[in-house]
């Protein structure tokens, strides 16, 4: 019979700490902590000093397939993959590390958030664990990239080599090119 790990409550809390630090929804903090719900809003209010949001989780994977979206995705996975194959890691410790791999990588968007959050990650790897998501290798770069499993993906082409014509076209863009013209 395989040996469980016991968890101490200081361990509990400490996860719970470093998931709020790393913006984790409550959803989140109450799916991977055995902590209850009142200690994680207090936790919560004491580390970021607001009461968390409130709201259902994301929980569709056409977020991961839009174009910026897709390549941040697809980013984070791929370490993810990297950590769960070699560094003899995983559940939410994999997705912590990998979440943190992927900010040393990444800017921070013009709110500075940065385009993937924990919880979208952590999201991410649900539905790769449930099979509603794969990656394929895109067919120009051979790059690896977040698909719907379903898709026909043969002759794959990522958002990267065939960019959107309105990828990029942001409204701070669109701001700063009607400054230039005026």
């Amino acid at each position: 019979m395989a040996k469980k790990s016991v968890v101490t409550e200081s361990q509990e809390i400490q996860l719970a700490i470093e998931l709020i630090k790393l913006g984790a929804r409550l959803q989140l903090l109450e799916s991977e902590t055995s902590l209850s719900r009142e200690r994680l809003l207090k936790l919560y209010k004491e580390l970021r000093g607001v009461s968390p949001p409130k709201g259902m989780l994301p929980f569709s994977t056409d977020w991961f397939i839009t174009w910026q979206p897709n390549i941040h995705s697809s980013l984070f996975i791929g370490i993810h993959k990297y950590l769960i194959e070699h560094a003899q890691i995983s559940g939410i410790e994999a997705v912590m590390k990998a979440y943190k791999l992927y900010l040393e990588q990444v800017d921070m968007g013009e709110d500075g958030e940065p385009v993937l959050s924990l919880t979208r990650a952590w999201t991410l790897v649900r539905f790769f664990d449930s099979k509603m998501l794969e990656t394929a290798c895109c067919s120009e770069c051979n790059g690896h990239f977040v698909v719907h499993r379903l898709d026909l993906n043969a002759n794959y082409t990522c958002g990267l080599c065939h960019m959107p014509s309105r990828a990029g076209k942001t409204k701070r863009a669109k701001m700063d090119a009607n400054l230039l013209v005026a």
